[in-house]
């Protein structure tokens, strides 16, 4: 696959079918993220695969729970002025993200990306994010969500067998399976509004009014 197809074409699918993932795409998927850019090369990360309906059963109702704080709570503002505004965007990303909590036991693949001494992020996330790549290279789509971590990290360290005091957070959950959609590049606001050069709100010095990739 050519690279920036990947690049350009890798968003949140969460709309997958329950068929599992061949071991070997499994080992690409891993091999890729441990080949990530590491800070002192400290390669600070574990990573945990979950394909066990028993585990998955334990993590779901955690993972809903969390949800539906964050949507009565931090999205409400967001959800409220959407249906106001009929704003149909914001709309169907929240039913997304519903989705995936209402489906999280169907998901045939789960990684769980843990990380200790990086509160940064800069060693974990670059690496789950060439997992999420290589994972697009064979037709599987991906969705990262930090809820569990955020509101149940306790119980999930539990559930997951991770030991006790040894400093590993999680970092993030990783969903995967094959799309029942299709791939394509994901709307955004254009690189010249969102970025400038030398000094905050002074142009970039070039406009991109389309994707400079297209299928």
């Amino acid at each position: 696959m050519d690279l920036f197809e990947a690049l350009y074409t890798t968003r949140a699918m969460r709309r997958v079918k329950p068929d599992p993932i061949p071991m070997e795409v499994q080992e690409r998927i891993l091999d890729a993220a441990v080949r990530a850019p590491s800070p002192g090369n400290t390669q600070g990360w574990r990573f945990l695969l979950v394909d066990d309906p028993e585990v998955k059963k334990q993590l779901g109702p955690l993972y809903r729970k969390a949800l539906g704080v964050l949507f009565e709570t931090h999205y409400k503002p967001m959800r409220e002025r959407a249906e106001a505004t009929g704003d149909t965007r914001t709309l169907n990303v929240m039913r997304s993200a519903q989705h995936l909590a209402d489906h999280f036991e169907s998901y045939p693949l789960m990684l769980f990306a843990f990380t200790r001494n990086d509160s940064s992020g800069g060693s974990i996330y670059p690496s789950v994010w060439s997992a999420q790549l290589a994972a697009r290279a064979f037709g599987v789509g991906s969705a990262l969500t930090t809820v569990l971590g955020l509101f149940h990290r306790e119980e999930t360290l539990r559930i997951l067998g991770v030991p006790e005091g040894k400093g590993w957070q999680v970092a993030c959950t990783v969903t995967f399976g094959y799309p029942t959609g299709r791939w394509g590049v994901a709307p955004r606001r254009p690189v010249h509004e969102v970025s400038f050069r030398n000094q905050w709100g002074e142009p970039v010095g070039f406009e991109i009014p389309e994707p400079l990739w297209t299928p």
